[in-house]
């Protein structure tokens, strides 16, 4: 008998393969004013979940000098440690964005079932809440990743399913990451899905790509499909945002 499928997510998804203030020197990115003017919200309240990294606090700092002055910034801790208290997952209802950080993907999936957040933010998805994220905040929309999770890169065959599909972060910015993603997508270990460089990000809404967006040049962003035991590369269209270099 064949797992039942997950029921797709209402809303909208952005898939950052790198980039955004994780990866920017001085936590400047179109990539995120970007994700900040789809909330629509003057002021937006844009809350940072750092599950995937154990809530570190220097990414939470990072977070929040990153969007200080243009959102109402707070942090979702699940770990509860010395640096942030405990957050109430319920909370997520109320912001306009929620900004997942990269990671461990797997360690994120267990740690959210176990506080019941996916259920969370799929009620937050369909009442507008734009749910965003980077590396392992890209991985878990999707049915399955390639993930280093486990150490050396692997398929994990385990997601939350909000977008149908797998997912690759780091697609040219990592070693290993296209190629074993191809072979996996093409062997069928992994779904059709979509891969996303560094710098670039796809926009999904109701589980269907609405653009691929860079804030740099020259990156790259696909949709991966499978031909004859083979993994083929579709490229997606990016357009550059204002500001980029």
């Amino acid at each position: 008998m064949s797992a039942p499928v997950p029921e797709r997510l209402k809303g909208t998804v952005v898939a950052l393969g790198g980039g955004g203030f994780s990866m920017s020197d001085d936590g400047s990115s179109p990539i995120d004013d970007h994700i900040l003017a789809l909330s629509g919200a003057r002021t937006p309240r844009v809350c940072f979940v750092p599950t995937a990294s154990g809530d570190s606090a220097d990414y939470g700092r990072r977070f929040t000098e990153a969007f200080a002055g243009r959102a109402e910034t707070s942090v979702l801790s699940l770990f509860g440690n010395a640096v942030y208290d405990y957050g109430d997952p319920r909370s997520l209802l109320d912001r306009d964005v929620v900004y997942v950080g990269g990671g461990s993907t797997a360690n994120l999936l267990a740690l959210w079932r176990l506080h019941g957040l996916p259920e969370i933010l799929r009620e937050a998805a369909a009442a507008g809440t734009i749910l965003a994220g980077i590396s392992a905040g890209m991985n878990c929309w999707f049915d399955g990743s390639s993930t280093d999770s486990f150490g050396p890169l692997a398929p994990l065959a385990d997601g939350l399913g909000f977008v149908a599909g797998s997912a690759c972060p780091h697609y040219l910015g990592e070693p290993g990451r296209r190629e074993k993603y191809l072979d996996w997508v093409g062997a069928g270990v992994l779904p059709e899905g979509y891969a996303a460089d560094d710098f670039t990000a796809i926009v999904f809404r109701d589980g269907e790509v609405v653009e691929a967006i860079a804030e740099r040049g020259g990156r790259t962003a696909h949709r991966v499909v499978s031909r004859d035991g083979v993994g083929v590369e579709e490229p997606l269209e990016l357009r550059l945002l204002p500001g980029s270099r």
